[in-house]
């Protein structure tokens, strides 16, 4: 899939009205957006790829959005209200159909402290999937010990490519005969389809998707016998927990958690296990500059 393609499509849960603008741009403008965010009371606006936020204008001035477009937009993303999707909020965002996400935000309701539905919504924000494929091959034979891929943790901001990159490495890694198991709790590293990867994920990964990403690297372990283990964002101790497991049972660990710098490694608790165990040999942050994204790799372990 094109870039274009892939916009158009995650713009396609959009009210008719704002979608009509949206794709009324120039192809070569749409090409760049990689969020498109909706904010009741206010206007519409597009991320491009400088990680710049812009209003959307027509006749230059700026497209007013309602809590009315944010409704429509979950129930056109959804087939369902807010109502219809309590128990499915508790992360913030929604998978969308090609690995797209949909964050939301506005008035929470709680349950045992954790959010399980919004009795209103006050912004929306599309995130366009769209894989880069050979973005990991630069620095993939940074991480291998000839033929043995490396354990690494990908560090970055959020919004800054983690995914992206992620992605391509485990397709990378099957290209060259090495089995993957990923866990992709919400869909959007494979955004499998009927079984099927939407998103191109390789020859040889294996994905568990729909269950907690502790229970998907378990399930995998046992059944899957992976060379390298996958997951995106670590967030939750039983993350880790299975990671570390893994990484005792011989399989590699690929992973990537949120964070501006190997400094603030150690404030993340959930990691906290890993970092102990000095599971991760490498660590890769991403920068952009000037609209590039920059990958560096340091040898880890640094803790401990």
């Amino acid at each position: 899939m094109e870039r274009l393609d892939a916009v158009r499509e995650a713009v396609s849960v959009l009210p008719l009205s704002l979608r009509r603008v949206l794709l009324a741009r120039k192809p070569e403008e749409q090409n760049g957006w990689e969020e498109i965010r909706l904010r009741a009371g206010r206007g519409l606006s597009c991320t491009d790829g400088t990680g710049r936020e812009r209003p959307a204008l027509e006749r230059d001035r700026p497209i007013p959005v309602t809590e009315e477009h944010l409704r429509q937009t979950v129930e056109l993303a959804t087939h369902a209200s807010l109502q219809g999707l309590e128990g499915k909020l508790a992360a913030g965002f929604l998978p969308l159909a090609g690995g797209h996400r949909l964050g939301l935000c506005g008035t929470a309701s709680l349950r045992d402290g954790r959010i399980c539905a919004f009795r209103s919504l006050s912004s929306v924000n599309i995130r366009v999937a769209f894989p880069v494929p050979g973005v990991g091959a630069a620095i993939l034979s940074r991480l291998m010990d000839e033929r043995r891929f490396c354990s690494t943790l990908i560090l970055a901001p959020p919004g800054e490519g983690k995914t992206t990159l992620l992605r391509d490495l485990v397709r990378l890694l099957g290209l060259d005969g090495i089995r993957v198991g990923l866990a992709d709790e919400r869909g959007e590293v494979a955004a499998r389809r009927d079984g099927v990867p939407q998103l191109d994920v390789g020859p040889l990964s294996d994905v568990a998707d729909g269950c907690p990403k502790g229970d998907g690297l378990l399930l995998l372990l046992r059944s899957m016998s992976p060379q390298v283990l996958a997951v995106d964002e670590i967030t939750h101790p039983a993350d880790a927990e299975a990671l570390c497991q893994g990484a005792n049972c011989g399989a590699a660990v690929l992973a990537t958690a949120h964070g501006s710098g190997r400094e603030e490694l150690e404030r993340r608790s959930a990691l906290n296990p890993l970092l102990e165990q000095r599971v991760f040999q490498y660590l890769v942050t991403i920068r952009r500059r000037d609209g590039i994204r920059q990958y560096r790799v340091e040898p880890m372990p640094c803790f401990g």
